[in-house]
């Protein structure tokens, strides 16, 4: 479930909220792809707060996991 559309009464995040798709790579796991993606774009997009994996996949080399890959929607807050 998506937390900036969520309402009850215990969690409530008012505001209007933009979201972006990115794609986190890692040569580790899926997670350290995750947070591969969110730090990368923290240096330039604020307000994160909260994500979604819309897909996992990955890279295959000579019979060998290369690579890790996820691909996120992030979302976050819009400025005023």
């Amino acid at each position: 479930m998506n937390p900036a559309t969520e309402r009850s009464s215990s969690y409530l995040m008012p505001g209007t909220y933009k979201i972006i798709e990115l794609v986190g790579t890692s040569p580790v796991s899926f997670a350290e792809a995750v947070k591969a993606a969110v730090s990368e774009a923290s240096s330039t997009v604020r307000h994160m707060d909260w994500f979604e994996v819309v897909n996992e996949r990955g890279r295959i080399v000579n019979g060998k996991v290369e690579e890790f890959q996820v691909t996120l929607r992030v979302g976050f807050k819009i400025e005023r």
